[in-house]
């Protein structure tokens, strides 16, 4: 990857192509700085403070970076822009203009996928920060708490809850139901896991020994692969409520908990949905870690 020849100090004006209202708090966030702010592709909004609101073209044009949201593109390669009703694809042109700015993506492989035209230019991916993958798994253990408490009848205090996945997010939801002080029992699949998932004060079981899912109130996956699939859902209690926080595909088999009748929520991009001003927050100051970083 080339390195432009920049200035920390010449970096004066941001621009936000697409995303949730996480994008929005950014704006707001970054506008608070000091700097300023373009939104390109936010149609459907009217104004936001003294933001500047215009065109994806013109909003690449005229900032000195440029940041893309999480997701930054959907899966036909058009950029993501849910306050849009037009679907953009980043044209020649576009691109043309990409180049000469250092940008900022989540899940840059993908990205770059879409648009290899930019593999050799300063492309930074935010998300794979571990301030940034820290940060979010609180927002989204929060938020699958939330939506428990939403989606349960009983309380969180004294239910048999079951956590697939040991990573970054099911070890701050563990935390966090047992703070509730819940039954948590967490699934993983080795024995250091098992050793700090005994540590909370947890009951473990193997991930791989999932054959039947009996005697559990909430249920919550984040394992990105097919765990609940038609043979364990149909081993799992009706009256169960599964929430999945796996990204795409996800790992519950959703047409088979309709047949089963089993109670099952996906839940992505929760941080978007439940706490978007503080992960706004949380992207800003990555992009500006990574700029302190790169930039004298």
């Amino acid at each position: 990857m080339r390195v432009l020849k920049m200035k920390k100090s010449e970096l004066k004006a941001f621009g936000i192509i697409g995303g949730d209202k996480r994008q929005l708090f950014l704006a707001k966030s970054i506008s608070d700085c000091c700097y300023d702010v373009i939104l390109g592709g936010f149609d459907k909004l009217k104004s936001l403070g003294a933001i500047v609101i215009s065109d994806i073209k013109t909003a690449i044009s005229k900032s000195d970076a440029i940041i893309f949201p999480l997701p930054s593109i959907c899966a036909d390669g058009t950029v993501n822009t849910p306050f849009s009703d037009n679907k953009t694809r980043l044209d020649e042109e576009m691109i043309s203009l990409l180049k000469e700015k250092p940008i900022f993506v989540a899940m840059k492989n993908k990205f770059l996928k879409a648009y290899p035209q930019l593999a050799d230019c300063e492309v930074y991916d935010y998300s794979a920060k571990e301030e940034f993958a820290v940060a979010n798994a609180l927002l989204t253990a929060e938020g699958a708490v939330e939506i428990a408490m939403n989606e349960y009848e009983g309380t969180i205090f004294d239910s048999k809850c079951l956590v697939c996945g040991f990573g970054r997010i099911g070890k701050m939801l563990a935390k966090m139901l047992k703070s509730l002080n819940a039954q948590v029992t967490v699934s993983a699949r080795n024995e250091v896991d098992f050793a700090y998932i005994d540590a909370l004060g947890c009951k473990h079981i193997n991930t791989n020994a999932l054959k039947s899912v009996k005697g559990y109130d909430l249920v919550f996956n984040t394992i990105p692969i097919m765990i609940f699939d038609s043979d364990l859902l149909m081993n799992t209690d009706r009256n169960t409520i599964i929430i999945d926080l796996a990204s795409l595909p996800g790992g519950v088999d959703f047409e088979a908990a309709r047949r089963y009748k089993t109670d099952a929520v996906r839940a992505l991009s929760l941080p978007g949905r439940t706490a978007p001003k503080a992960a706004g927050e949380i992207i800003r100051k990555t992009i500006f870690n990574i700029i302190k970083e790169v930039y004298r």
